[in-house]
């Protein structure tokens, strides 16, 4: 069965492969997140940074280039088409904290239509500021702290309507 994949990268560049494509691929594995490649008679050393694979979401480094590459198959598709989302955002009704930290600054207020990715609030932790992004679409509901408390894992943050 020949298998077919979207492939894009960094949001800007689309191809279209399938699994006979990828057989074809000259590659020897070298590590357990490294590939040495050859394309073309040209030389490409690869290596796997960052991997989600329940997202189909990497991060790769070709040459001391990173990229961002989302992967789409069949079943994607098939679940796009029929108006589905097999992660679906719009169940997330509250945020909690991903780890403990302080929270710097509040960017939405109870009653505010937020869109999904809008920066809701900044969480510093670990000596790093840590912008807490809104996953769906929605009404801000609740609030349940306010600038500068110390927050610890999983502590509720923002409630969605």
């Amino acid at each position: 069965m020949n298998n077919s994949f979207k492939v894009v990268v960094d949001n800007t560049h689309e191809f279209e492969i399938n699994s006979d494509d990828i057989s074809k691929i000259d590659a020897i594995q070298t590590s357990s997140n490294s590939y040495h490649i050859l394309k073309e008679n040209k030389s490409f050393k690869t290596e796997v940074i960052e991997k989600d694979f329940y997202r189909k979401k990497y991060k790769v480094k070709i040459n001391n280039s990173s990229y961002e590459v989302d992967i789409s198959d069949s079943l994607d598709f098939l679940i796009s088409d029929m108006g589905f989302a097999l992660s679906s955002s719009r169940d997330i009704d509250s945020i909690s904290a991903p780890m403990p930290g302080l929270i710097l600054d509040i960017h939405v207020r109870i009653g505010q239509a937020v869109n999904e990715d809008d920066p809701l609030l900044i969480l510093e932790a670990m000596k790093m500021e840590n912008v807490i992004t809104s996953p769906r679409d929605g009404i801000i509901k609740n609030i349940s702290v306010r600038k500068s408390d110390a927050v610890d894992k999983n502590q509720l943050l923002i409630e969605f309507e």
